[in-house]
Formats: structure tokens, C-alpha cells, sequence
């Protein structure tokens, strides 16, 4: 979130630290910025080639993403959290510590079914035609 870049950046690095995971940060609108051999930050990176060769993922779960442990924000943030927690529960944005996210981290990489569920969601996602989908769903409500 714009303007939260410092707590938010603290806040993650001190939770891989405590989980003992290296990670990186994609610095986005909040600038998240972090240094050392157990942290990378990056600009913009195209998600599809990045998640998948992740452990976890922590993202505001907004409807263009999708991983492990999310903390919602805004918008449809909440509702796909939502949708994502049988992975993880999110953790709301405003109580969000270091000390959670490392715990939550720690479930989800040590737990080998989120890994086989992911990678299932990913190749069902990959698999379907979600364009023509909508244009049939568009077509059927409009009588078109």
C-alpha cells in the first residue's frame, strides 16, 4: 500500500528472517526496499514467471494474483483472500506483525499440500480458455 513502504518492508524482512527463508520484494506502489544476501528487491516482474519458482507468496490478493498467504488491502482484496484461505487465513492488513507473517510462512512451505494444490490450481488455470468463457457468460446474459 502507497505511503506504508517502510513499515511493510520492515515488517517482511524481519518475518523471513524469523522463519529463516531468503525472499524477495517487489518494491510496487509502497517501495518496498530491503538489503542483504538473504533478500532481493525488485522493480516489476511479471508474476507468471516468478510464482512458480517460489516456496510461498505473499501478495493483497487482489483477482490478478494468487498464493499462499495473502493480507488484504483494498477493493476485491478481501473477497479473494477469502477464496485463497484454504491455504492459508489472511492476515488483515492493519494487524499485520512479523511475527504472523513469519508463522504463516513457516505453515505454508512446510506443508507439501499446498504445494500439490497450487500446482494442480496452476495447471487448471493454464488449461482453460477463461476469455471464451466470459464471452459466453457475456453472451448468455445479454441475450447476444
Amino acid at each position: 500500500m502507497s505511503g506504508d513502504g517502510e513499515r511493510l518492508s520492515e515488517i517482511a524482512v524481519r518475518a523471513l528472517r524469523r522463519a529463516g527463508l531468503r525472499g524477495i520484494l517487489q518494491a510496487g506502489s509502497a517501495g518496498l526496499a530491503a538489503e542483504g544476501d538473504d533478500l532481493l528487491a525488485v522493480g516489476d516482474v511479471p508474476h507468471a514467471l516468478l510464482f512458480p519458482r517460489l516456496a510461498a507468496v505473499v501478495h493483497h490478493g487482489g483477482a490478478g494474483a494468487s498464493a499462499a498467504v495473502t493480507v488484504p488491502v483494498t477493493a476485491d482484496q478481501p473477497f479473494w483472500a477469502r477464496r485463497l484461505a484454504a491455504a492459508s487465513e489472511p492476515i488483515p492488513f492493519r494487524s499485520l506483525t512479523a511475527e504472523e507473517l513469519a508463522d504463516s510462512l513457516l505453515q505454508v512451505v512446510k506443508r507439501q499440500a499446498y504445494s500439490r494444490a497450487a500446482a494442480r490450481a496452476a495447471h487448471h488455470m493454464a488449461t482453460e480458455n477463461g476469455a471464451r468463457q466470459t464471452l459466453e457468460t457475456v453472451r448468455r446474459l445479454t441475450g447476444g
